[in-house]
């Protein structure tokens, strides 16, 4: 991994917390256009793969990893 993994995490479930009473769209699907528009390659597959490897997060953060584009070119 390339990045704090805690601190990964943490951003994420800020992320939660914003659009978890946002209308529009459901929160885990937010949160992971968020990452997916601003977080490059590398960290969206360490997130990914923490969250894979068992990593505690919010259920919206877990919920999210699903919808994380991750290039196999990272």
């Amino acid at each position: 991994m390339h990045y704090d993994t805690m601190k990964l995490i943490h951003m994420a479930k800020q992320m939660a917390d914003f659009f978890r009473n946002q209308p529009g769209r459901p929160p885990a699907e937010a949160v992971a256009a968020h990452i997916n528009d601003n977080w490059s390659p590398q960290l969206r597959q360490d997130f990914v793969a923490l969250i894979n490897q068992g990593a505690e997060a919010d259920p919206i953060v877990r919920e999210a990893a699903a919808f994380v584009r991750v290039s196999a070119a990272a």
